[in-house]
Protein backbone atom coordinates (compact mmCIF):
# COMPACT_ATOMS: atom_id res chain seq x y z
CA UNK A 1 0.00 0.00 0.00
CA UNK A 2 1.70 2.78 -1.10
CA UNK A 3 -0.25 5.44 0.33
CA UNK A 4 0.53 3.89 3.80
CA UNK A 5 2.11 6.88 6.47
CA UNK A 6 4.92 5.71 8.50
CA UNK A 7 3.71 5.58 12.19
CA UNK A 8 0.21 4.50 11.25
CA UNK A 9 -0.59 1.06 12.55
CA UNK A 10 -3.49 -1.70 11.00
CA UNK A 11 -5.75 -1.10 14.19
CA UNK A 12 -5.93 2.59 12.36
CA UNK A 13 -6.77 1.76 8.94
CA UNK A 14 -10.06 1.37 7.64
CA UNK A 15 -11.50 -1.89 7.04
CA UNK A 16 -11.25 -1.68 3.29
CA UNK A 17 -7.75 -0.88 3.85
CA UNK A 18 -7.40 -3.67 6.04
CA UNK A 19 -8.30 -5.80 3.46
CA UNK A 20 -6.37 -4.13 0.63
CA UNK A 21 -3.11 -4.49 3.52
CA UNK A 22 -3.72 -7.73 3.99
CA UNK A 23 -4.24 -9.03 0.19
CA UNK A 24 -1.15 -7.31 -0.78
CA UNK A 25 1.16 -9.14 2.25
CA UNK A 26 0.00 -12.67 0.80
CA UNK A 27 0.68 -11.27 -2.77
CA UNK A 28 4.49 -10.46 -1.44
CA UNK A 29 4.18 -13.68 0.40
CA UNK A 30 3.65 -15.73 -3.08
CA UNK A 31 7.31 -15.32 -4.45
CA UNK A 32 8.53 -17.56 -1.43
CA UNK A 33 6.94 -20.14 -3.01
CA UNK A 34 7.35 -22.46 -6.39
CA UNK A 35 4.24 -20.78 -7.40
CA UNK A 36 3.76 -19.01 -11.48
CA UNK A 37 3.94 -15.28 -11.42
CA UNK A 38 0.24 -15.36 -12.70
CA UNK A 39 -1.26 -17.49 -9.70
CA UNK A 40 -3.96 -15.38 -8.35
CA UNK A 41 -5.26 -14.59 -4.71
CA UNK A 42 -9.30 -15.14 -3.48
CA UNK A 43 -10.15 -14.04 -0.40
CA UNK A 44 -11.86 -16.98 1.64
CA UNK A 45 -12.04 -15.33 4.49
CA UNK A 46 -11.02 -12.76 7.02
CA UNK A 47 -11.67 -13.74 10.97
CA UNK A 48 -8.39 -14.10 13.08
CA UNK A 49 -6.24 -14.47 10.24
CA UNK A 50 -6.70 -13.83 6.34
CA UNK A 51 -7.26 -17.32 4.31
CA UNK A 52 -6.56 -16.83 0.61
CA UNK A 53 -7.26 -19.64 -2.66
CA UNK A 54 -4.18 -19.75 -4.36
CA UNK A 55 -4.87 -20.94 -8.27
CA UNK A 56 -1.96 -20.98 -10.39
CA UNK A 57 -2.23 -22.39 -13.85
CA UNK A 58 0.83 -24.47 -13.37
CA UNK A 59 -0.78 -26.60 -11.15
CA UNK A 60 -3.56 -29.37 -10.61
CA UNK A 61 -5.15 -28.29 -7.68
CA UNK A 62 -5.09 -24.66 -5.48
CA UNK A 63 -3.17 -23.96 -2.33
CA UNK A 64 -4.32 -22.42 0.87
CA UNK A 65 -2.52 -19.35 1.63
CA UNK A 66 -2.97 -17.77 5.56
CA UNK A 67 -1.64 -14.38 6.79
CA UNK A 68 -1.18 -14.45 10.73
CA UNK A 69 -2.91 -11.80 12.39
CA UNK A 70 0.28 -9.82 14.61
CA UNK A 71 0.74 -10.27 18.06
CA UNK A 72 -1.16 -13.84 18.63
CA UNK A 73 1.21 -16.81 18.17
CA UNK A 74 5.28 -17.05 17.95
CA UNK A 75 6.82 -18.55 15.49
CA UNK A 76 7.85 -21.01 17.62
CA UNK A 77 4.37 -21.44 18.34
CA UNK A 78 3.43 -21.71 14.59
CA UNK A 79 6.34 -24.11 14.07
CA UNK A 80 4.19 -26.28 16.50
CA UNK A 81 0.82 -26.06 15.38
CA UNK A 82 2.31 -27.38 12.15
CA UNK A 83 4.41 -30.44 13.79
CA UNK A 84 1.27 -31.44 15.16
CA UNK A 85 -0.61 -31.32 12.12
CA UNK A 86 1.69 -33.23 10.49
CA UNK A 87 2.04 -35.50 13.10
CA UNK A 88 -1.59 -36.47 13.40
CA UNK A 89 -2.51 -37.04 9.36
CA UNK A 90 1.31 -39.38 9.38
CA UNK A 91 0.74 -41.09 12.89
CA UNK A 92 -3.24 -41.32 13.86
CA UNK A 93 -4.68 -40.84 10.61
CA UNK A 94 -6.36 -37.39 10.87
CA UNK A 95 -6.67 -35.75 7.84
CA UNK A 96 -5.38 -32.11 8.46
CA UNK A 97 -3.96 -29.69 5.83
CA UNK A 98 -0.14 -29.51 5.17
CA UNK A 99 2.38 -26.80 4.99
CA UNK A 100 4.25 -26.86 2.26
CA UNK A 101 7.75 -25.61 2.10
CA UNK A 102 8.66 -22.53 0.67
CA UNK A 103 11.84 -22.39 -1.88
CA UNK A 104 14.11 -22.26 0.90
CA UNK A 105 12.59 -25.24 2.38
CA UNK A 106 11.03 -23.16 5.30
CA UNK A 107 7.16 -23.59 6.46
CA UNK A 108 6.85 -19.79 7.92
CA UNK A 109 8.01 -17.12 5.80
CA UNK A 110 7.47 -13.62 7.39
CA UNK A 111 6.77 -10.19 5.65
CA UNK A 112 7.11 -7.16 7.08
CA UNK A 113 5.42 -3.78 6.13
CA UNK A 114 7.76 -0.91 7.45
CA UNK A 115 5.15 1.60 7.47
CA UNK A 116 2.84 -0.08 10.23
CA UNK A 117 6.05 -1.36 12.10
CA UNK A 118 4.68 -4.74 11.84
CA UNK A 119 5.61 -8.43 10.55
CA UNK A 120 3.33 -11.04 9.55
CA UNK A 121 4.12 -14.84 9.22
CA UNK A 122 2.38 -16.52 6.56
CA UNK A 123 1.72 -20.13 5.97
CA UNK A 124 1.07 -22.01 2.67
CA UNK A 125 -0.82 -24.98 2.41
CA UNK A 126 -1.73 -28.06 0.64
CA UNK A 127 -5.91 -28.29 -0.50
CA UNK A 128 -7.96 -31.12 0.67
CA UNK A 129 -11.60 -31.39 -0.32
CA UNK A 130 -14.67 -31.65 1.54
CA UNK A 131 -17.49 -29.45 2.82
CA UNK A 132 -18.74 -27.99 6.04
CA UNK A 133 -21.01 -30.38 7.93
CA UNK A 134 -25.20 -29.79 7.08
CA UNK A 135 -26.06 -27.95 10.28
CA UNK A 136 -29.86 -29.07 10.09
CA UNK A 137 -28.34 -33.11 10.18
CA UNK A 138 -25.54 -33.27 12.77
CA UNK A 139 -26.34 -36.48 14.63
CA UNK A 140 -24.16 -39.10 12.25
CA UNK A 141 -21.70 -36.30 11.89
CA UNK A 142 -21.36 -35.59 15.46
CA UNK A 143 -20.46 -39.18 15.89
CA UNK A 144 -17.94 -38.77 13.38
CA UNK A 145 -16.46 -35.95 14.95
CA UNK A 146 -16.43 -37.72 18.47
CA UNK A 147 -14.59 -40.72 16.73
CA UNK A 148 -11.81 -38.55 15.68
CA UNK A 149 -11.45 -36.26 18.37
CA UNK A 150 -10.61 -39.31 20.58
CA UNK A 151 -8.00 -40.56 17.98
CA UNK A 152 -6.31 -36.74 18.61
CA UNK A 153 -6.41 -36.87 22.27
CA UNK A 154 -4.53 -40.13 22.02
CA UNK A 155 -2.28 -39.28 19.44
CA UNK A 156 -1.58 -36.16 21.86
CA UNK A 157 -0.90 -38.25 25.20
CA UNK A 158 1.95 -39.91 23.83
CA UNK A 159 3.61 -37.89 20.88
CA UNK A 160 7.19 -37.28 21.41
CA UNK A 161 6.63 -32.65 22.02
CA UNK A 162 9.68 -30.98 20.21
CA UNK A 163 11.87 -29.10 21.75
CA UNK A 164 10.67 -25.66 20.74
CA UNK A 165 6.88 -26.99 21.63
CA UNK A 166 5.09 -23.55 22.16
CA UNK A 167 1.33 -22.99 22.42
CA UNK A 168 -1.30 -21.00 24.44
CA UNK A 169 -3.20 -22.73 27.65
CA UNK A 170 -6.98 -23.38 27.62
CA UNK A 171 -7.01 -23.77 31.82
CA UNK A 172 -9.69 -21.54 33.41
CA UNK A 173 -7.26 -18.32 33.74
CA UNK A 174 -6.64 -18.80 29.81
CA UNK A 175 -10.18 -19.26 28.89
CA UNK A 176 -12.08 -17.13 30.71
CA UNK A 177 -9.71 -15.09 33.32
CA UNK A 178 -9.59 -11.31 33.68
CA UNK A 179 -6.22 -11.71 31.88
CA UNK A 180 -7.38 -14.77 29.28
CA UNK A 181 -6.26 -15.55 25.87
CA UNK A 182 -9.18 -13.58 24.30
CA UNK A 183 -9.86 -10.42 27.10
CA UNK A 184 -11.60 -10.17 30.27
CA UNK A 185 -15.65 -11.09 29.43
CA UNK A 186 -16.40 -8.64 31.36
CA UNK A 187 -15.92 -5.99 28.78
CA UNK A 188 -18.16 -8.15 26.72
CA UNK A 189 -21.28 -6.24 24.76
CA UNK A 190 -24.46 -4.87 26.72
CA UNK A 191 -23.58 -6.43 29.92
CA UNK A 192 -24.91 -4.17 32.84
CA UNK A 193 -24.44 -5.19 36.22
CA UNK A 194 -27.62 -8.24 36.27
CA UNK A 195 -25.94 -9.74 34.03
CA UNK A 196 -22.57 -9.70 35.15
CA UNK A 197 -23.70 -11.48 38.34
CA UNK A 198 -25.19 -14.10 37.16
CA UNK A 199 -21.97 -14.84 34.99
CA UNK A 200 -19.58 -14.00 37.87
CA UNK A 201 -21.51 -16.61 39.89
CA UNK A 202 -21.50 -19.47 36.91
CA UNK A 203 -17.99 -18.65 36.56
CA UNK A 204 -17.01 -19.41 39.33
CA UNK A 205 -18.84 -22.53 40.11
CA UNK A 206 -17.18 -23.59 36.90
CA UNK A 207 -13.96 -22.94 38.56
CA UNK A 208 -14.96 -24.90 41.07
CA UNK A 209 -15.95 -27.54 39.72
CA UNK A 210 -13.17 -27.77 37.11
CA UNK A 211 -10.71 -27.80 40.31
CA UNK A 212 -12.34 -30.78 41.05
CA UNK A 213 -12.37 -32.31 38.47
CA UNK A 214 -7.95 -31.82 37.98
CA UNK A 215 -5.90 -31.55 35.29
CA UNK A 216 -4.26 -35.23 35.44
CA UNK A 217 -2.40 -36.34 32.14
CA UNK A 218 -6.07 -38.31 31.17
CA UNK A 219 -7.83 -34.81 31.09
CA UNK A 220 -5.63 -32.55 30.50
CA UNK A 221 -3.30 -32.21 27.34
CA UNK A 222 -2.82 -30.86 23.49
CA UNK A 223 -6.08 -30.18 21.58
CA UNK A 224 -7.43 -28.38 18.70
CA UNK A 225 -9.54 -25.97 20.95
CA UNK A 226 -11.85 -24.90 18.52
CA UNK A 227 -14.08 -28.00 16.46
CA UNK A 228 -16.81 -25.94 15.60
CA UNK A 229 -18.49 -26.41 12.39
CA UNK A 230 -16.48 -23.86 10.49
CA UNK A 231 -13.28 -26.09 10.77
CA UNK A 232 -14.75 -29.48 9.47
CA UNK A 233 -14.46 -30.58 6.01
CA UNK A 234 -17.29 -33.55 5.32
CA UNK A 235 -16.95 -35.94 2.62
CA UNK A 236 -18.66 -39.46 1.76
CA UNK A 237 -16.33 -41.38 4.28
CA UNK A 238 -14.51 -39.17 6.62
CA UNK A 239 -13.87 -35.96 8.56
CA UNK A 240 -11.27 -33.62 8.00
CA UNK A 241 -9.76 -31.24 10.47
CA UNK A 242 -8.77 -27.63 9.61
CA UNK A 243 -7.60 -24.23 11.26
CA UNK A 244 -5.17 -25.40 14.27
CA UNK A 245 -4.59 -21.73 14.96
CA UNK A 246 -5.96 -22.17 18.74
CA UNK A 247 -4.40 -25.22 19.36
CA UNK A 248 -2.78 -25.53 22.50
CA UNK A 249 -2.90 -27.13 26.22
CA UNK A 250 -6.69 -27.69 27.75
CA UNK A 251 -8.89 -30.11 28.99
CA UNK A 252 -9.67 -32.66 26.37
CA UNK A 253 -13.40 -32.10 27.04
CA UNK A 254 -12.92 -28.58 26.40
CA UNK A 255 -13.06 -30.01 22.26
CA UNK A 256 -16.83 -31.26 22.35
CA UNK A 257 -17.32 -27.70 24.20
CA UNK A 258 -15.83 -25.64 20.76
CA UNK A 259 -18.08 -28.40 18.66
CA UNK A 260 -21.23 -27.12 20.01
CA UNK A 261 -20.16 -23.59 19.84
CA UNK A 262 -22.88 -21.08 18.84
CA UNK A 263 -25.50 -24.15 19.12
CA UNK A 264 -25.64 -24.34 22.57
CA UNK A 265 -29.40 -23.52 22.39
CA UNK A 266 -30.33 -25.85 20.22
CA UNK A 267 -33.33 -27.89 21.21
CA UNK A 268 -31.34 -31.40 20.01
CA UNK A 269 -28.39 -30.02 22.11
CA UNK A 270 -28.13 -32.72 24.05
CA UNK A 271 -29.09 -35.47 21.28
CA UNK A 272 -25.83 -33.89 19.73
CA UNK A 273 -23.64 -34.03 22.60
CA UNK A 274 -24.95 -37.85 23.17
CA UNK A 275 -23.84 -38.76 19.53
CA UNK A 276 -20.61 -37.02 20.09
CA UNK A 277 -19.51 -38.88 23.52
CA UNK A 278 -20.75 -42.57 21.38
CA UNK A 279 -18.20 -41.95 18.35
CA UNK A 280 -15.62 -40.75 20.87
CA UNK A 281 -15.93 -44.58 23.14
CA UNK A 282 -15.50 -46.20 20.07
CA UNK A 283 -11.91 -44.99 19.88
CA UNK A 284 -11.18 -44.23 23.69
CA UNK A 285 -12.48 -44.67 27.37
CA UNK A 286 -14.81 -41.62 28.41
CA UNK A 287 -15.61 -42.69 32.38
CA UNK A 288 -19.18 -41.31 33.45
CA UNK A 289 -17.69 -38.83 35.89
CA UNK A 290 -16.15 -37.14 32.64
CA UNK A 291 -19.43 -37.28 30.91
CA UNK A 292 -21.25 -35.71 33.21
CA UNK A 293 -18.64 -32.20 33.22
CA UNK A 294 -19.56 -31.83 29.68
CA UNK A 295 -21.92 -28.93 30.62
CA UNK A 296 -19.62 -27.24 32.45
CA UNK A 297 -17.13 -27.37 29.31
CA UNK A 298 -19.86 -26.16 27.41
CA UNK A 299 -20.24 -23.14 29.70
CA UNK A 300 -16.53 -22.03 29.86
CA UNK A 301 -16.44 -22.26 26.34
CA UNK A 302 -19.60 -19.84 26.32
CA UNK A 303 -17.55 -17.80 28.51
CA UNK A 304 -14.58 -17.45 26.55
CA UNK A 305 -16.61 -16.95 23.75
CA UNK A 306 -18.01 -13.24 25.30
CA UNK A 307 -14.83 -12.26 26.01
CA UNK A 308 -14.01 -13.19 21.89
CA UNK A 309 -17.10 -10.61 21.13
CA UNK A 310 -16.23 -8.41 23.87
CA UNK A 311 -12.26 -7.62 22.32
CA UNK A 312 -13.32 -8.12 18.79
CA UNK A 313 -16.26 -5.75 18.90
CA UNK A 314 -15.23 -4.26 15.55
CA UNK A 315 -15.66 -7.68 13.86
CA UNK A 316 -18.25 -8.85 11.33
CA UNK A 317 -19.07 -12.19 13.67
CA UNK A 318 -18.81 -10.13 16.91
CA UNK A 319 -21.55 -7.88 15.20
CA UNK A 320 -23.56 -10.13 14.03
CA UNK A 321 -23.63 -12.34 17.37
CA UNK A 322 -23.80 -8.97 19.73
CA UNK A 323 -26.41 -8.65 22.77
CA UNK A 324 -28.59 -11.59 21.45
CA UNK A 325 -25.46 -13.87 22.15
CA UNK A 326 -25.10 -12.14 25.85
CA UNK A 327 -28.21 -12.34 26.47
CA UNK A 328 -28.53 -16.49 25.75
CA UNK A 329 -25.61 -16.73 27.83
CA UNK A 330 -27.17 -15.64 30.62
CA UNK A 331 -29.94 -17.67 29.76
CA UNK A 332 -27.55 -20.72 29.97
CA UNK A 333 -25.81 -19.66 33.02
CA UNK A 334 -29.33 -19.32 34.59
CA UNK A 335 -29.99 -22.94 33.64
CA UNK A 336 -26.25 -23.88 34.79
CA UNK A 337 -27.07 -22.52 38.39
CA UNK A 338 -30.21 -24.40 38.83
CA UNK A 339 -28.75 -27.46 37.87
CA UNK A 340 -25.15 -27.61 39.64
CA UNK A 341 -25.54 -24.91 42.22
CA UNK A 342 -25.15 -26.88 45.54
Amino acid sequence: MGDLKTGSTFESLSKAERIRHLGEVGARALRYWDVSPDARLTLLNISENATYRVDDPRAAEPFILRVHRTGYHTREAVRTELAWMKALKEEAGVETPQAIPSRSGELIRSVETPALGEERFVVMFAFINGREPDADDLTEPFKRLGAIAARMHCHARGWQRPPYFERLVWDFEGSVGRNGNWGDWREGLALDAECIAVLEEMSALVRQRLTRFGQGPDRFGLIHADLRLANLLVTNDDTRVIDFDDAGLGWFLYDVATAVSFMEERPDLDDLLRAWVQGYRTEAPLSPEEEAEIPTFVMLRRLAIVAWIGSHAETDLARELGQPFTEGSVRLARKYLQRFKP
